[in-house]
C-alpha cells in the first residue's frame, strides 16, 4: 500500500491583503489586482482595492493611507508610487477603464461619537486624489502630477507628509 502526503500551501501575505481588502460589486477582480499590489511593500500603505462594474463600464479605486508609510517619502518618490499603482492595477485588470486613487488621514473622533449609520461623524479625511483612464500614457500622468492639474492635494498634509528631496 502506497501511502501520499499531501502537505496544504498556506495563502501568502499577499494573498490574504488582497481576500480582505477587497471591496466593490467585483470582489473578484479587486482581489486579483490586490494580490498584484500587495507584492511589494509600498512606502504608502495601499489600504483597501475596490472594483465596481455597471454593465460594460469597470472602474478601480486604490486607497492609499497618507500617514504612517513604510520609509521616508518624497513628493517624487510619492508621484511614482502613484504612477506605479496606476501601472500594476490597469495591467492586473484589462478590463478597467479607469483607476481613482484617493489618499486618506484619520480624523481624531472623541470616545461616545457615532462613527457609522445615519449620524456618522467622518473618521478619515481625503488629502489626495487622481482619477486616471487608461488611454492617458505613463507620460501624460507623470506630467498631471508634476503640475497638479487635476489632481486635489492638500498641502498643508503634502508640507507635513513628505521629506525634502
Amino acid at each position: 500500500m502506497l501511502a501520499l502526503a499531501f502537505i496544504a500551501a498556506s495563502p501568502s501575505v499577499a494573498d490574504l491583503d488582497a481576500h480582505s481588502r477587497a471591496s466593490g460589486n467585483r470582489l473578484d477582480i479587486a482581489t486579483s489586482v490586490g494580490e498584484q499590489l500587495f507584492r511589494t511593500t509600498w512606502p504608502a500603505q495601499v489600504m483597501q482595492v475596490l472594483a465596481n462594474k455597471d454593465g460594460a463600464h469597470l472602474v478601480l479605486g486604490l486607497r492609499v493611507s497618507g500617514v504612517k508609510f513604510h520609509e521616508p517619502l518624497s513628493r517624487d518618490g510619492f508621484d511614482r508610487e502613484v504612477q506605479e499603482l496606476v501601472a500594476r492595477a490597469f495591467a492586473a485588470a484589462p478590463d478597467a477603464e479607469e483607476v481613482d486613487l484617493w489618499v486618506t488621514v484619520p480624523i481624531g473622533v472623541g470616545k461616545g461619537m457615532v462613527v457609522s449609520g445615519d449620524l456618522a461623524k467622518p473618521t478619515t479625511r481625503t488629502v489626495f486624489t487622481v482619477s486616471v483612464t487608461r488611454s492617458e500614457s505613463a507620460a501624460a500622468l507623470a506630467a498631471r502630477l508634476r503640475s497638479g492639474a487635476q489632481v486635489f492635494l492638500d498641502q498643508e498634509w503634502a508640507q507635513s507628509a513628505f521629506t525634502k528631496s
